[in-house]
């Protein structure tokens, strides 16, 4: 047996290019949009949530075509249907969403892993508009669906009087309210607070607002300049009624209510979640 001698220094050891100490590459956004979609369904109460989205979907066109008369089968007709119930539905998956991850105690999990609560923040933001335009369109298919049904049972042509502009203005009007829904839970970070103060806002500010403008006329000639609940149902109006243009005052005056009532206390609720002690 031979010995081999390696003199020293002889060989040469590639250089180490790994990456350097201390540096952790961030999470994508995607990927956080994915974990953010998956918490949506991981519980059972979060699962039947979205599950209702299409129950109450399905159930309104079929109560549609039971109980409206034949004569006033539209797709209008099972659009609205659709869209009312949504439209109260999407406001809690909005407010879950976000309140979940103080209410059952995952926000230290959460934002140890992605330390970055604003990019968990955006990705809530980011996966409510997802929810919510793809909820319209299954509410536009649905309604579809329901409309040539009803055409073809009748025997007659079915009556499309919902534009593209109309479902436009439909799904802004649906979206803005999961934006209420998103600034309530960001404001509160609690799950009752939250759905109790939508429902006054929902239900109680408009019945305050008409009642109002029916004994104090200056409060009926601005109500526009000071309700935003009334600027976005107008939306819902031009897009059912035919008229799908909305006047350049109009549009003003729903970018600025909504500037008091929406975009001003999202940014309040952004800073104070974002310096929140995590328990």
């Amino acid at each position: 047996m031979s010995d081999v001698t390696i003199a020293s220094g002889s060989v040469d050891t590639p250089p180490h290019r790994g990456r350097p100490a201390g540096t952790i590459s961030p999470i994508p956004f995607a990927r956080i949009l994915w974990i953010e979609l998956r918490k949506m369904f991981d519980t059972r109460s979060g699962l039947w949530l979205m599950a209702s989205i299409l129950i109450v979907a399905a159930l309104a066109t079929v109560g549609t075509l039971i109980l409206v008369p034949e004569s006033d089968l539209t797709y209008e007709s099972f659009l609205s249907a659709i869209g009312f119930p949504m439209n109260t539905i999407l406001p809690l998956v909005a407010i879950l969403s976000v309140t979940s991850e103080w209410g059952q105690r995952t926000a230290l999990t959460t934002f140890t892993l992605v330390p970055s609560r604003a990019r968990v923040i955006s990705a809530k933001a980011g996966l409510c508009a997802i929810i919510g335009v793809s909820a319209l369109a299954v509410a536009a298919v649905l309604g579809a669906v329901g409309n040539i049904g009803a055409a073809a049972f009748a025997g007659v042509g079915a009556t499309w009087d919902v534009g593209w502009q109309g479902l436009v203005l439909f799904a802004m009007a649906n979206v803005i309210g999961m934006g209420i829904g998103f600034m309530l839970a960001v404001l509160t970070r609690s799950s009752p607070a939250a759905v109790v103060a939508f429902f006054v806002y929902y239900l109680v500010v408009p019945i305050v607002s008409t009642a109002v403008a029916g004994v104090q006329e200056w409060y009926a000639d601005h109500v526009h300049w000071i309700d935003f609940n009334t600027n976005v149902n107008r939306l819902f109006g031009a897009g059912f009624t035919g008229d799908d243009a909305l006047s350049a005052q109009q549009w003003f005056q729903l970018g600025l209510t909504g500037l008091v009532w929406l975009v001003v206390p999202l940014t309040v609720g952004l800073r104070l979640a974002l310096r929140a002690e995590i328990k």
